[in-house]
C-alpha cells in the first residue's frame, strides 16, 4: 500500500501533462476542449474514488487482523496467568501442609 502513493502522484502528473499536450497538439473549439477537460476530470475523480475505496478496504482488513491478533494475545496472557495462579496456589497449599506436618511432629516428640 505505501508504494501506491507514488503511483497516485505519477497518475496525477501524467493526467495533467496528457491534457496539456493534447490541448497544444490538437487545438479544438472551446466547447470541445471543455468537454475533454470534463471527461479527464471525471476519469481522475473515478480513479481517486477507486483508490480511496481500496485504501478503506485495506484499513478495515488490517484493523480486523490486528484486533484478532490482540485478542489472541490477551487470551494467551490470561491462560498463562491462570496457570501461574494455580501453580502458586498449589505451592502455598503444599507449604502449609508441610508446616502443619512439621509442627505436628514437633509436638508429638
Amino acid at each position: 500500500m505505501p508504494d501506491s502513493n507514488h503511483g497516485l502522484g505519477y497518475f496525477i502528473v501524467g493526467l495533467g501533462v496528457g491534457v496539456a499536450v493534447g490541448m497544444l497538439m490538437a487545438p479544438k473549439s472551446g466547447e470541445e476542449t471543455r468537454r475533454i477537460l470534463r471527461e479527464k476530470a471525471d476519469e481522475g475523480r473515478d480513479y481517486m474514488k477507486h483508490r480511496v475505496d481500496e485504501g478503506r478496504d485495506y484499513v478495515v482488513k488490517r484493523s480486523s487482523e490486528l484486533r484478532e491478533t490482540a485478542t489472541g494475545a490477551v487470551e494467551r496472557g490470561k491462560d498463562v496467568l491462570h496457570r501461574q495462579k494455580e501453580q502458586l496456589s498449589s505451592a502455598i497449599d503444599a507449604g502449609k501442609q508441610a508446616y502443619h506436618e512439621s509442627m505436628g511432629e514437633g509436638h508429638a516428640r
